[in-house]
C-alpha cells in the first residue's frame, strides 16, 4: 500500500527550490538589498532633516497677537492646535511635535506680550530651525529697539528621544523593498513559470496549486526577511537607527513585513495575470510601484505635500506600512497600537486579491 503524498512536503520543497533562484537572481538582490541600502547609506551620511516643523499651541495660550498671526503666514512652521497637555507632553517627548508656544498678555506697559517657547531635544535639527524662525520673528517684531515693545521671549528645553534623519528614511527604504520584491518578483517569477510549462508539469504531479502559491511565498517572505533585518542591522549599528525595545521592536518590523509583503505579492499576482508578455511586466510594475514610491512617504512626510496630494497618498497601502514601521521603530508601539494601519493593509490586500482570482491565469 502506498503512501499518502505528503503536500507540506512538497510545499517546502518548492520554496526551497524557489529561494534558490531568488539568490541566484541579480534583479531581487538589488532591489532587496542594494538599491535601499545605498539610499540608507546616502541619507545617513546626510544626516538632513525636512523643511517642516510642528509647532503646538499651549492650551489657554492667547491667539490674537502678532507671534501668533506671524507663525500662520510662515510656511516652515505648521501650528497644532486643540490637542491637550498630555498629547502635546508625549508629542514632544518622542519628537512628532517640534515645539512648543504659550502667548500671553502683559499685565505691564511693555511689552505687550510674553512668549514662552518649548523645544524637544528629540528633534534636534527641527529645533535649531523652528528657533531660528523664532528669533527672527521675535527681531522683525520688536523693530529692532534694544528694549522689546511687542513681546518678550522665554526658551527653554524638553528632554525627549533623538529623533535622525535615519528614523525616517530606514523605514521608508524597507517598505519600497518590501513593495519591489513582492510586486517584481512575483510577477517574473509566475510568468516565467506558466511560459516555460513548468507549472504545467508541476499539474502532472500531485502537487496542489496551493502548494504552489505557499512555496513561492515562503521562498519570497524568507528572502524579504533576510533583507530586512540586514537593512535594520545596519542602520541600527552604523547610523543609530532607533529601536525602542532593542529584538522586540525588530520582531515587531518583521511581523509587519510580512503583513506587507503579503498584500505587495497579490499586486505581483495581479500583475503576471494581465501581462501579455515578460517586456510588459515592467512597465505595468512600475504603474504600481512608483506612485507609492514617490507619495507614500519614502523620503518626506506626505504632511509636506500639496493639501490636493495627500488624499491620494492615505490612500495607499505603502503609506500604512511606513507609517506603523515608523511608530513601532521610533515610537516604541506594538502590533496593537498599529492596529489602524494593519486594518487598512488588510483591506488592501482582501480587495488585491480577490481581483488576482479573477485575472491570474496558471497555463
Amino acid at each position: 500500500m502506498s503512501k499518502p503524498y505528503n503536500h507540506t512536503k512538497a510545499t517546502m520543497a518548492l520554496a526551497k527550490a524557489s529561494f534558490r533562484s531568488i539568490m541566484r537572481s541579480p534583479s531581487a538582490v538589488v532591489f532587496t538589498l542594494a538599491f535601499p541600502l545605498v539610499f540608507i547609506l546616502v541619507f545617513g551620511f546626510l544626516g538632513k532633516g525636512g523643511l517642516k516643523v510642528e509647532l503646538a499651541i499651549a492650551p489657554g495660550s492667547d491667539l490674537h497677537n502678532p507671534i501668533i498671526v506671524a507663525l500662520e503666514e510662515n510656511p516652515v512652521v505648521h501650528l497644532v492646535r486643540d490637542i491637550d497637555a498630555a498629547e502635546i507632553k508625549t508629542g514632544l517627548e518622542k519628537g512628532n511635535i517640534d515645539g512648543l508656544i504659550n502667548v500671553q498678555k502683559n499685565t505691564t506697559e511693555k511689552p505687550a506680550y510674553k512668549a514662552n517657547v518649548e523645544y524637544t531635544s528629540a528633534s534636534v535639527d527641527k529645533g535649531n530651525v523652528l528657533k531660528s524662525v523664532i528669533h527672527n520673528l521675535m527681531y522683525n517684531l520688536n523693530s529692532k529697539d534694544v528694549m522689546p515693545t511687542v513681546a518678550e521671549l522665554n526658551e527653554s528645553t524638553v528632554q525627549g528621544r533623538i529623533y535622525r534623519t535615519i528614523d525616517f528614511i530606514l523605514p521608508g527604504q524597507l517598505g519600497f523593498s518590501l513593495l519591489s520584491t513582492g510586486v517584481f518578483g512575483t510577477a517574473f517569477v509566475f510568468f516565467n513559470l506558466r511560459q516555460t510549462l513548468v507549472i504545467k508539469r508541476f499539474f502532472a504531479t500531485p502537487v496542489r496549486k496551493s502548494s504552489i502559491v505557499f512555496g513561492e511565498g515562503i521562498a519570497r517572505i524568507g528572502f524579504a526577511l533576510l533583507g530586512a533585518v540586514f537593512i535594520i542591522l545596519i542602520g541600527h549599528f552604523f547610523f543609530h537607527f532607533t529601536l525602542v525595545h532593542g529584538a522586540i521592536t525588530v520582531i515587531n518590523m518583521l511581523l509587519l513585513a510580512i503583513i506587507g509583503l503579503i498584500v505587495f505579492m497579490g499586486f505581483g499576482f495581479v500583475v503576471s495575470g494581465i501581462a501579455k508578455s515578460e517586456s510588459t511586466i515592467p512597465p505595468i510594475s512600475n504603474i504600481i510601484t512608483l506612485p507609492q514610491f514617490l507619495l507614500s512617504g519614502t523620503f518626506f512626510s506626505i504632511d509636506a505635500f500639496p493639501s490636493w496630494l495627500q488624499p491620494i497618498s492615505r490612500a495607499l497601502p505603502l503609506t500604512y506600512l511606513n507609517d506603523a514601521m515608523r511608530k513601532v521603530a521610533f515610537e516604541g508601539a506594538g502590533l496593537w497600537d498599529v492596529k489602524h494601519q494593519i486594518l487598512i493593509m488588510i483591506v488592501w490586500g482582501i480587495g488585491i486579491y480577490a481581483v488576482a482570482v479573477k485575472v491570474f491565469k496558471w497555463e
